[in-house]
């Protein structure tokens, strides 16, 4: 497998739900289940030739990530209304300061990019529209819609984190053209690790996806 430079997170390397989305496939994740979990060893390299084998991603000899069953269900992160996540999302920290403005998912500086702006609402949960592209989409995509809206409710503190474990149940994937809703909520934050949770809601308020994800501070 291999992860193309369009799907960049931080520069030089993937998107941490993309990636982790293209590994979960490898290794039999589906619309529907099995329930999988991908833990970030390295920071996915681009444009590079990896293999899945006995659980681990590898590039060469080094492991990229792990892949493993998670325990569900995941929780669901409750949906606002349309008019306002797209009110939070003009809020958006990232307008003013994002530590990776290229990246593929909320990078301000990224117009080919899913452009998913989660903005803060008053009880602290993140929340952003989404217009899913036009062309049909897969799962390593919507796994990367489900890991910006989750890691901003962390970013907001100030910190820079990146994604370090991310499980994510697709239950569908949403229609080309519709504009979804996307939920991010902090969970937990202990020392360097911030849990969060983060869904994906249809137009009619219905789960598309949820994830649960761990992001690590860097410094």
């Amino acid at each position: 497998m291999r992860i193309s430079q369009r799907f960049n997170g931080p520069p030089g390397t993937g998107n941490g739900g993309w990636s982790a989305g293209a590994f979960a496939v490898a290794a039999g994740a589906r619309v529907g289940g099995p329930l999988l979990e991908v833990t970030l060893r390295v920071p996915p390299p681009l444009e590079t030739e990896m293999r899945f084998e006995d659980g681990s991603v590898l590039d060469g000899e080094t492991v990229v990530a792990t892949v493993a069953e998670a325990g569900g269900p995941l929780p669901v992160v409750a949906p606002v209304a349309l008019a306002e996540a797209e009110e939070a999302a003009r809020s958006y920290a990232g307008f003013t300061a994002h530590p990776f403005p290229t990246c593929y998912v909320c990078g301000t500086e990224r117009p080919d990019g899913l452009r998913i702006f989660p903005g803060p609402l008053p009880d602290g949960r993140t929340a952003a529209p989404w217009s899913v592209p036009e062309q049909e989409i897969g799962l390593p995509t919507v796994w990367a819609a489900l890991d910006c809206p989750g890691g901003w409710t962390a970013l907001r503190t100030g910190r820079t984190y990146v994604l370090g474990r991310i499980a994510a149940d697709v239950a569908r994937l949403p229609e080309p053209g519709m504009t979804c809703v996307i939920m991010g909520e902090a969970v937990e934050f202990s020392g360097r690790k911030a849990l969060v949770n983060s869904t994906v809601h249809a137009p009619d308020g219905s789960v598309l996806g949820a994830a649960r994800a761990t992001w690590i501070a860097t410094t």
